[in-house]
């Protein structure tokens, strides 16, 4: 059960404030309506979290174009403070760069020196870590008037005093019982600022709300998910929704968050939300005898000023394979069958690429952009998926492709007016489904999906060998237009970054292999690129200063990616997490590595009984494997790979927080002593089952 600490709205612990450095000299973040409705008259600056309102990730600078981009070094770093998933995206504006780490330190930096201005630490929570479906993560900040707004993996969202990083106003943004966290950043248009959050995976029940941007009140909040049928209903719609679902759902919470992209049209003064998976996964837990379940993975287009339903599309009816339409959305005007036509696009997990009429939601086209076998496509005429009904899995496994993870996640796209193409990472992933016939739900816990990784072994240990042998990925560039893809970059596994693209013909990506690279826009071809001894998997901006462009991205592993079931070691040593800084004929040099590899050593599990370890996986299976991996392989921490210290120390860790600052919260309200030893036990057995694979780095 999440505790309510911070519900007197606009009052201001002492506790949660640190304060560092100076104010800064110059402009505050003067970003307004006007401001970013021009965005293009200020091509230098970087003002929200995609640049404009149509959030393209497209930068009109071109003075690194693909000329001279081999000539591009690094201008300054920053290592940032914690060692996990980095999928932020800075803001610069006034010659100001505003950064955030995870756990949610904001950082205002000298755009063009580095020097650190001012420091924020909003004092989370540690035990909402193990809330975060996929790491403690941001995925950015928002500006408006001189204020600097941030989002809290706990919750809160703080508008902060942008000369002195002072918090001027702080509301907690959630409700109870649910094991929400927020992971995605606000924003802001027109005097409000827009915060969804996260939690379907403990079946949390979705909404947005709107709020003040000038004092922090709330102004009005659309749920995702109906409530109760017996109880009025927030709005007509819900009404319309509850229509879709069957049994109990609001007991159960439902799922649905909107846990990343919010786009707001100024002319037509809509705002499109993207929402996500039901919660539980598992369809006959949440809604026996199935139905669509509105809204959940669905494109939801609401009035700005009032939160009115106008539209929504669903791209995945009935969704039970974490297929979220959370991913990216980008407004574009598009010449389509000769006419312009107003359209938003999106390439959301499920694996269609889809082009919807923005002012009514109808579908203009939708075609794979990724192998798939859950679907054979989209009827063009009711927009709705051609599902298998093989994929509507039941107790035996199924294998699906693409995987919970997606055809596209939460890695940014971006698209270039320039080329027309839309470019974004790829995954071909495969994963076996199955429904847990003895799953009961225990609301505030985080890990409520209602299917099994256990059991059936022959099946599971076939349908890991196909993934593994065919799980592929690469960087697309995708025309929306034919629906086609136009050339790919082919990587040896998923994991590489979010996009920016440039007016220089660029494409600005971070790459599984520890590199930050540049492409040709128009061809695929790579023009440069960069060892980091990290992996840039955020999103990269574009500034310049004083007639001088600079590239900046955070580079830090972790985040969903390192979420795969099929995960390998990346091969190589990495560093503390950096905030990176480019321009042209940059100097700056980034600290040698330690040379020392980590100890490795073979755990002994000879004097553990049978019924310990199948007691172990059991428990892993439902507590760990989120965040660790289906059957200990892979995960953002492989613990199969444990030093002996993590072995010496894995009690203290899970019931006693022993690692609570790095994200690993103790677990002792779910687990006994018993239970953690069963668990060792486990992992133990799988690490010597797959050893020579261990040693092999694989």
């Amino acid at each position: 059960m999440r505790l309510n600490l911070w519900r007197a709205a606009l009052v201001l612990s002492c506790a949660s404030l640190t304060v560092q450095g100076g104010a800064q000299s110059g402009k505050p973040a003067n970003v307004d309506d006007a401001r970013l409705r021009t965005a293009d008259r200020s091509p230098g600056e970087w003002m929200a979290p995609g640049r404009t309102y149509d959030e393209q990730r497209f930068s009109p600078l071109h003075r690194i174009n693909d000329s001279n981009v081999a000539d591009l070094g690094l201008a300054w770093f920053a290592d940032l403070s914690a060692d996990r998933g980095v999928e932020a995206s800075p803001l610069m504006i006034g010659g100001v760069l505003y950064n955030i780490e995870p756990w949610n330190v904001t950082v205002a930096y000298d755009a063009k020196t580095g020097k650190e201005l001012w420091r924020y630490d909003p004092k989370v929570d540690r035990d909402t870590g193990k809330l975060a479906c996929c790491d403690i993560v941001t995925r950015g900040l928002a500006a408006w008037k001189g204020r600097i707004i941030l989002a809290t993996l706990d919750g809160r969202l703080i508008a902060l005093d942008s000369k002195t990083g002072k918090p001027t106003w702080s509301v907690d943004t959630l409700e109870p019982v649910w094991p929400y966290t927020i992971t995605g950043a606000p924003r802001v248009f027109d005097g409000k600022v827009l915060i969804g959050n996260a939690g379907a995976e403990g079946a949390a029940r979705g909404y947005v709300t709107a709020y003040e941007v000038a004092t922090g009140k709330q102004l009005w909040r659309f749920y995702t998910v109906p409530g109760d049928p017996s109880k009025p209903q927030h709005n007509k719609v819900l009404e319309m929704a509850a229509k879709t679902w069957n049994g109990e759902w609001w007991k159960v919470g439902g799922g649905g968050t909107v846990w990343d992209s919010i786009v707001y049209d100024p002319d037509l003064d809509l705002v499109y939300i993207g929402t996500g998976n039901g919660g539980p996964w598992a369809q006959r837990y949440r809604s026996p005898g199935g139905g669509d379940n509105l809204f959940l993975s669905s494109i939801v287009a609401l009035r700005a000023d009032t939160g009115a339903y106008v539209w929504h599309y669903q791209t995945t009816p009935g969704d039970e394979w974490d297929y979220t339409a959370t991913q990216s959305m980008i407004l574009a005007d598009l010449t389509i069958g000769g006419k312009l036509r107003k359209v938003l696009m999106q390439a959301p997990k499920n694996g269609f690429f889809y082009v919807l009429d923005r002012a009514t939601g109808k579908l203009i086209s939708a075609k794979p952009f990724v192998p798939m076998n859950w679907a054979s496509g989209i009827d063009p005429a009711t927009g709705r998926p051609n599902v298998n009904p093989e994929a509507r899995y039941g107790e035996t496994p199924v294998l699906l492709t693409p995987g919970p993870g997606g055809g596209h996640n939460w890695n940014p796209m971006a698209f270039s007016p320039r080329t027309g193409l839309a470019y974004f990472p790829v995954t071909e992933m495969y994963m076996a489904f199955s429904v847990n016939p003895n799953f009961r739900q225990s609301p505030g816990n985080m890990s409520q999906l209602g299917i099994s990784t256990t059991g059936y072994d022959l099946t599971r240990k076939a349908a890991a060998a196909y993934a593994a042998a065919n799980n592929k990925a690469w960087l697309t560039a995708w025309d929306p237009v034919k629906q086609e893809e136009r050339w790919r970059v082919p990587y040896p596994t998923r994991g590489s970054g979010g996009v920016l693209a440039t007016a220089g013909n660029l494409v600005f990506q971070g790459t599984v292999g520890g590199t930050f690279a540049a492409y040709r826009a128009d061809t695929g071809e790579k023009l440069w690129e960069m060892p980091v001894q990290q992996l840039p998997i955020a999103a990269p901006i574009a500034y310049s200063i004083d007639g001088e462009q600079y590239i900046a991205v955070n580079a830090g592993w972790g985040g969903g990616l390192a979420h795969s079931s099929t995960a390998k070691t990346l091969g190589f040593p990495i560093s503390v997490p950096r905030l990176l800084v480019f321009k042209l004929g940059g100097k700056a040099q980034l600290p040698k590595l330690a040379d020392a590899a980590p100890e490795l050593v073979r755990p002994d599990d000879a004097s553990v009984g049978a019924s310990v370890v199948s007691q172990g996986e059991q428990l892993y299976a439902q507590h760990c494997a989120t965040c660790h991996g289906e059957a200990a392989r892979g995960g953002i921490k492989d613990l199969r790979r444990m030093s002996p210290a993590t072995h010496r120390e894995f009690l203290d860790i899970v019931l006693h927080g022993a690692r609570r600052e790095k994200g690993m919260a103790s677990f002792d309200d779910l687990l006994s002593e018993t239970d953690a030893k069963a668990v060792h036990a486990y992992l133990a057995r799988r690490a010597n089952e797959d050893w020579s694979e261990i040693v092999k780095g694989n």
